[in-house]
């Protein structure tokens, strides 16, 4: 027998996925209540519609900045979409305007993966291999992948935590705007300017 689905739980889902509502719905009906399994679902589910959509182009958008309290900190980011009715939504606006938060807080160098010079991977896969010379080459190999991964949680926004949710990453930030308003995103770039820096 299955739980009755309310309001509450569908509200929740939708807060932790992004999804819409009537898929919220639907993949809690098919879990039967289970909040994880329609996690599972939708995540399934909204994994194919944004493959889909990232092939799309993204022509629109808005540039915004952030001041942090005291001056001393400031982010310009370029965020693109596909249609000018979502670059003057409120709700996407909200969304870039936490994206300047994230970079103002936690300081990421580039926004994704691609963009890391291979000058700054091989240092940091110089000194990761060195820190544990002397181990078995497959276990060097490993601890050096980690090691890699937690410096792209570092340097890379796509791949930091978001700092409103450190359960979230920012690629599921972005991920779940997109499943929301139904466009490709693509944040195109950001400066941050620090005083004395």
């Amino acid at each position: 027998m299955s739980s009755p689905i309310t309001a509450q739980m569908v509200s929740d889902l939708r807060a932790k996925t992004g999804a819409g509502l009537l898929d919220c719905k639907k993949a809690l009906t098919e879990a039967n209540g289970n909040i994880e399994e329609a996690t599972t679902i939708l995540r399934k589910k909204l994994g194919s519609k944004l493959d889909k959509l990232s092939t799309r182009a993204t022509k629109e958008g808005v540039v915004e900045s952030y001041i942090h309290l005291g001056g001393k900190v400031g982010v310009l980011i370029e965020v693109n979409c596909e249609t000018d009715f979502v670059a003057r939504n409120d709700g996407f606006r909200a969304f870039v305007k936490d994206l300047c938060l994230q970079i103002a807080a936690a300081n990421p160098l580039y926004v994704s993966r691609d963009q890391v010079p291979e000058a700054d991977l091989a240092k940091e896969r110089e000194i990761a291999a060195a820190a544990v010379a002397g181990k078995p080459p497959a276990v060097v190999q490993k601890i050096v992948e980690g090691k890699l991964e937690s410096f792209y949680s570092t340097v890379c926004l796509i791949d930091q935590p978001f700092v409103k949710q450190a359960e979230k990453s920012i690629k599921d930030l972005i991920a779940g705007q997109i499943a929301h308003i139904g466009e490709n995103i693509q944040v195109r770039r950001f400066v941050r300017y620090q005083l004395g820096s």
